[in-house]
């Protein structure tokens, strides 16, 4: 079955960066659009970034343009989101999730990770 795992996740101050990975398996993972969404406590899913299934195109949300870049490695399998700059409200539950066909922002939510926490704070 369809298995997504993040890590990566912690505490770090304003302005500081993290690296999250997604591994990723039950699947071709080399076949499918990925996406990275957030949720922070009291308020619903938002989508943060996408990237094709070669790796080589992405899109972003407004709100995380220019400072976080979505990467993939097809040979391990994995999913990878550097977050730089961070900010305050960039604190979330970050998880990973396979998309519906050829769309960016258009993630199955079926097929996704617990996730793991992200806390922006001095």
């Amino acid at each position: 079955q369809v298995q997504l795992a993040e890590s990566g996740g912690g505490l770090v101050q304003p302005g500081g960066s993290l690296r999250l990975s997604c591994a990723a398996s039950g699947f071709t993972f080399r076949y499918y659009y990925m996406s990275w969404v957030r949720q922070a406590p009291g308020r619903g899913p938002e989508w943060v970034s996408g990237i094709n299934s070669g790796g080589d195109s992405t899109r972003y949300a407004d709100s995380v343009k220019s400072r976080f870049t979505m990467t993939r490695d097809n040979a391990k399998n994995t999913l990878y989101l550097q977050m730089n700059s961070l900010k305050p409200e960039d604190t979330a539950l970050y998880y990973c999730a396979r998309n519906i066909r050829s769309y960016y922002s258009r993630y199955d939510s079926k097929y996704r990770g617990q996730g793991t926490q992200v806390t922006v704070s001095s």
